[in-house]
């Protein structure tokens, strides 16, 4: 350990520390160490050679602690010597807290889905708030997220995991689609703080408070880049509907700071969700791939399903042929699931629909799934009493259940989806489709996706959501609240 450092320890808490310990820094080439007083007051002493990375989180430290924002005291520095002194806050991050407290399951505890919640919003405070005063000359290596800043994004994800992954693209017609993806992206507003690196590692839980660290590498940008980190975090793997919820908090926050457009915020939402998984999965293959350190390729498949649900809901922001070519191929990729052993979880996306509409389209670029059809099963839909109502409605679920061949359809396709479930949860395949078709799409095939939820729920690993493709053409008196069959 530096000397420096025992020094300014003891110019802060009047005596040298009697204890040091050395701590991992988890990536970076800093050097930390905890440092402790005679009477167990403790801090943390950094060595870094680099004095620009230096000099910005100590210039952002001060400054967002003076806006009141939850980020460490520096307590003292030598920047020539390349050593800070900062405050400790303790040994437990959010990405910890919550692989602790969740198990095996893949919900977010209660306890732990609020400090998320305060994250998101104190990260809308940091980015909107904190800019004010905010000395962008200190930001390291680039004062913007700008064109430059975004195209060694996207080549870091084409040399480093597309090459090194061994998938196949057309090198130019990637490049135009990069352009096009930076010219879209570049039109969002972008006078805001860009934390750069905000994710569940670099949170703190102290107390039962979040706080940041780590944030060195912000600069100018657009406000969705951040949350797009945090909700897109790979091997937290937080449920969708959780991160919808979370989104729905950073908005609420946001927009009482500054006027947001909020269609606007979720197109560009869904390009910064891009391009934040490309340059993630390209610092993927540059650590697991190039520096051949497998821990980084863990979170491959859990990128893998990041991808895939992009491309579910809504797909690609702009037109970009090419580049939607080469996901297409790292979803469908065995190999790539295959990587390393993890537990990834399962998504189970279940639809009803009807065939008078068409057949339901899997837009995740998996391709695989089941589509049952509910037209030979008993009709309640023929009795006038049940015109107003649904699947999912108690007179018509009373109908439908004991009905012999509803029992001996369902019964066979639990049967026939066992195997496919253990499976797919074996070879990290993270999304299965299931869909229900009948006649109008509101009566058999409600309840059957109902019922068969009903029976995922509560399997390890495995999160399902149910949705009903009619629902906006059923009468006005159907549609009553489910009763969680």
């Amino acid at each position: 350990m530096h000397a420096r450092l025992t020094e300014l320890f003891a110019a802060c808490f009047g005596a040298p520390p009697v204890e040091a310990g050395a701590l991992r820094p988890d990536g970076s080439e800093r050097k930390l160490f905890r440092l402790m007083a005679a009477d167990g007051r403790t801090a943390i002493g950094v060595e870094h050679s680099d004095g620009d990375e230096n000099a910005a989180f100590i210039g952002f430290s001060r400054h967002f602690r003076t806006a009141g924002l939850p980020v460490p005291k520096i307590y003292a520095d030598d920047l020539t010597a390349g050593v800070y002194l900062e405050e400790d806050l303790g040994d437990t991050t959010l990405f910890e807290l919550l692989q602790k407290e969740r198990g095996t399951t893949p919900q977010v505890p209660l306890a732990v889905a609020a400090i998320y919640g305060q994250s998101v919003r104190l990260l809308a405070r940091m980015q909107i708030e904190g800019r004010q005063g905010l000395n962008y000359r200190l930001c390291y290596p680039h004062s913007a997220f700008d064109r430059r800043s975004m195209s060694w994004d996207l080549n870091y994800f084409k040399y480093y995991f597309l090459k090194l992954a061994h998938i196949p693209f057309h090198e130019q017609k990637l490049e135009n689609d990069f352009e096009a993806l930076c010219t879209f992206l570049l039109q969002a507003p972008a006078d805001f703080f860009l934390y750069r690196d905000f994710q569940s590692r670099n949170i703190m839980v102290r107390d039962g408070q979040p706080w940041f660290i780590d944030y060195q590498g912000g600069r100018r940008g657009a406000l969705p880049y951040d949350l797009a980190s945090l909700l897109l975090d790979a091997k937290a793997d937080l449920p969708f509907d959780f991160r919808d919820q979370l989104k729905a908090q950073y908005l609420e926050t946001a927009c009482a700071l500054t006027p947001i457009d909020r269609a606007a915020f979720e197109e560009f939402y869904r390009g910064f969700s891009l391009i934040r998984i490309l340059q993630a999965m390209g610092a993927y293959g540059y650590r697991g791939f190039y520096e051949r350190k497998a821990r980084f390729l863990q979170s491959v498949p859990y990128a893998i399903r990041n991808l895939e649900r992009l491309l579910q809901d809504g797909g690609l922001p702009v037109a970009l042929p090419a580049l939607g070519e080469a996901l297409q191929r790292i979803v469908a990729s065995t190999r790539l699931r295959e990587i390393v052993p993890v537990a990834v979880g399962l998504g189970v996306r279940i639809e009803s629909f009807s065939y008078q509409q068409g057949y339901p389209v899997d837009a995740s670029g998996h391709g695989g799934g089941f589509v049952f059809d509910c037209r030979a099963l008993p009709n309640p839909g023929r009795e006038v009493r049940f015109s107003g109502m649904t699947g999912r409605d108690p007179e018509v679920i009373g109908w439908l259940e004991p009905q012999a061949e509803v029992g001996r359809f369902l019964a066979v396709i639990r049967e026939l989806l066992e195997p496919t479930l253990a499976t797919y949860q074996q070879r990290h395949f993270t999304h299965l489709s299931v869909a229900f078709g009948c006649t109008g799409g509101q009566h058999r095939s409600v309840y059957c996706a109902e019922a068969l939820a009903g029976w995922l729920r509560g399997r390890p690993g495995i999160s399902v959501e149910v949705h009903h493709r009619e629902a906006g053409r059923w009468p006005a008196a159907a549609g009553s609240p489910s009763i969680g069959r």
